[in-house]
């Protein structure tokens, strides 16, 4: 965990404030208890589309990449028109290394209406994707002049 170091009154350098240090555990401790609660809630209603959201989006940034990718297969069932779902599920197939699925689901939600362009260009998760010519060619397709 990246922690800043030139916080004003922090005289020791070496050791980051205590809180900074505490502020992480909370925001952890946050997230953990989130994803417990929420999959409680998926247990009694696993068709429950904002807690899937929610869940998946908890796991990706936990580096829980599998088990995001199948909450989010759910929801591009659940909600097959919704952009930022194809979306979401085209991450979890790129960080996965699952190009080809992750191209698909990209085009799909491009076909449902997603528009982030700056979000397309910038997300660390399509890093894989955005080094294929494929890429390009899928915004041109939709009408993105990169």
């Amino acid at each position: 965990m990246g922690l800043s170091h030139d916080r004003a009154g922090d005289s020791s350098p070496d050791r980051p404030g205590r809180e900074l240090t505490t502020r992480g555990f909370r925001e952890q401790s946050q997230r953990e208890f989130e994803i417990d609660f929420l999959t409680g809630v998926l247990e009694r209603d696993p068709y429950f589309p904002e807690a899937i959201r929610v869940l998946a989006n908890h796991l990706a940034a936990k580096g829980e990449y599998s088990r995001a990718l199948q909450l989010d297969r759910r929801l591009v069932r659940l909600l097959p028109e919704d952009g930022i779902a194809w979306y979401n599920l085209s991450c979890s197939y790129a960080v996965l290394g699952m190009l080809e699925p992750a191209f698909s689901a990209l085009q799909k939600s491009l076909e449902q209406g997603y528009r982030f362009l700056e979000r397309l260009k910038q997300d660390p998760d399509l890093k894989s994707l955005r080094r294929d010519p494929r890429f390009i060619r899928l915004l041109r397709r939709f009408e993105f002049f990169v």
